[in-house]
């Protein structure tokens, strides 16, 4: 079977809704004998909170329910389908490994309220894993709170602004460059700055006078992404940070994509003071539709005493909380952190090891340079230079056949490829941001190359069959402007006439 058809073609079941299946009296369950006295539920719950049924619950044999679910995820796409190449997100392979360590035992089942003293395994790990996220961006402490990205961004503006705070001047605005990521304005919003844009210069890179001109004394700090979402890496960053911190302000990292250069460099020699990293990114960990995830914050020695609590110490030979940090944060999540996202980083870590984690980001910029040298001219690149871990594209020259990003993405589906991330970043109009990373092989990034090359053929050939792509999958295009202005999130039951 060629790749073109992997995954549009076979069986498409039309799975109904669970509430849809089954008939009064089927059951798909079966209980053990209680081991406690039986007791009438209006002897333990007040009568005005009971009800006798649910309307319109499903009643389903236990087949129905095994073939319910087992067809709903066949419809799903995941990293062990295929290529995920959504660019911004790092999408890359989860080795099982990870997976076989987190669910040992002693981590699997271990509580959160459970004693310092039959807790050592863990909280050394959690500061062993803080001691290689230190020395893996050149900083000197590392708060493993944070749950994800955008939590992470937040917390490192909080200890921004409590730094400021502490000198008497919490100052007003954040300069955030036009090729940052998207949350960064709301992390900034959040912590109560104006947000002062600063635009990109014409390699797709911030040049240091953009930066100098709005640089004052007001100015708390700046949230620089690197490399940005053009994937382009921020040559300037250092002449920037020595610009910033002229003035009293801080130098902010998003360091989503580190994926791009671990190994290679780190942010803290750059002049950077605080940085997040998403390490359910670059250490793998499965992610996606909102989890799980884990943006622990590494800082230099200045911001460290104002830390969310509590931080993981090393006592002599025993490891222990510390929440003695009067000039802390405070929390920004429940317990310590992720754990289990945070022990998979961990595994990754420790099994690649420094020669591993730099050959991975080697390999990552590698095969996002591959795809862009060979769709290059078939598909318009607005900042022709050598890319980092992705490459953006926009539909300019498909465009004069009338076929837009949104048509190559949708029939990219019927090549059985996921498309890549369209519409961002923002300054790009029509972008294809697309992010291979170092898992994928040359064969796959061949498949995906040979598939967007004969997208574009269509596009000049036979315009129609991409704008109305996908033709394949079991759902058609469907109307987005009214899946976005008029979701159907909520199913509810058909009332039954009652006289």
């Amino acid at each position: 079977m060629s790749r073109q058809t992997v995954g549009t073609r076979g069986l498409h079941f039309n799975e109904p809704l669970i509430f849809e299946q089954g008939s009064p009296g089927r059951v798909g369950y079966s209980l053990p004998a209680t081991d406690v006295p039986e007791k009438k539920p209006d002897r333990l719950i007040p009568k005005k909170f009971l009800r006798d049924d649910i309307p319109g619950f499903p009643e389903v044999s236990e087949v129905d329910v095994v073939r319910h679910f087992t067809r709903m995820s066949q419809w799903n796409y995941g990293i062990d389908l295929g290529m995920y190449p959504l660019g911004s997100c790092t999408m890359k392979y989860n080795p099982r490994f990870n997976e076989d360590m987190a669910r040992l035992p002693g981590f699997a089942r271990a509580h959160p309220y459970q004693p310092e003293s039959v807790s050592q395994g863990a909280l050394q790990l959690l500061w062993e894993l803080e001691q290689y996220l230190a020395e893996i961006c050149g900083m000197d402490r590392v708060s493993l709170q944070p749950s994800a990205g955008a939590h992470g961004e937040l917390t490192g503006i909080m200890l921004i602004r409590a730094y400021h705070t502490s000198k008497g001047n919490p100052r007003k605005k954040i300069l955030i460059p036009d090729s940052a990521h998207g949350t960064n304005p709301a992390s900034s919003a959040v912590c109560g700055y104006q947000v002062v844009p600063v635009k990109s210069g014409p390699r797709g890179a911030v040049e240091p006078a953009a930066v100098a001109d709005v640089m004052d004394e007001e100015v708390a700090g700046i949230m620089v992404t690197n490399p940005n979402t053009l994937g382009i890496f921020e040559d300037h960053v250092v002449e920037i940070a020595k610009i910033v911190h002229g003035k009293g302000g801080q130098v902010y990292c998003d360091g989503a994509n580190l994926n791009a250069f671990v190994g290679i460099a780190r942010p803290g020699d750059m002049g950077v003071d605080v940085i997040q990293l998403n390490v359910h990114k670059t250490f793998s960990t499965p992610h996606g539709g909102g989890g799980p995830g884990a943006g622990p914050v590494a800082l230099k020695r200045h911001l460290a005493p104002f830390m969310p609590v509590p931080t993981v110490e090393m006592k002599g030979n025993r490891f222990a909380l510390n929440y003695d940090l009067p000039k802390s944060v405070g929390k920004v999540r429940s317990f310590y952190g992720s754990f289990g996202v945070l022990l998979r980083a961990y595994t990754y870590i420790r099994t690649l090891g420094p020669t591993g984690l730099r050959r991975a980001a080697e390999v990552a910029v590698i095969n996002a340079n591959y795809i862009m040298s060979q769709l290059k001219g078939i598909y318009h690149l607005p900042y022709d230079r050598f890319c980092k871990h992705e490459c953006v594209f926009d539909d300019a020259i498909q465009m004069h056949d009338n076929v837009k990003t949104l048509d190559i993405a949708k029939r990219l589906m019927d090549y059985g490829f996921h498309p890549p991330t369209i519409y961002f970043p923002l300054i790009v109009h029509g972008a294809l941001m697309i992010e291979p990373t170092e898992t994928e092989s040359k064969e796959t990034l061949d498949e995906f190359i040979a598939a967007m090359k004969a997208i574009a053929r269509e596009a000049r050939e036979n315009g129609d069959l991409v704008r109305n792509a996908p033709h394949n999958p079991r759902v058609g295009r469907m109307d987005e402007t009214k899946a976005a202005r008029q979701p159907n999130l909520r199913w509810r039951p058909k009332r039954k006439n009652v006289e």
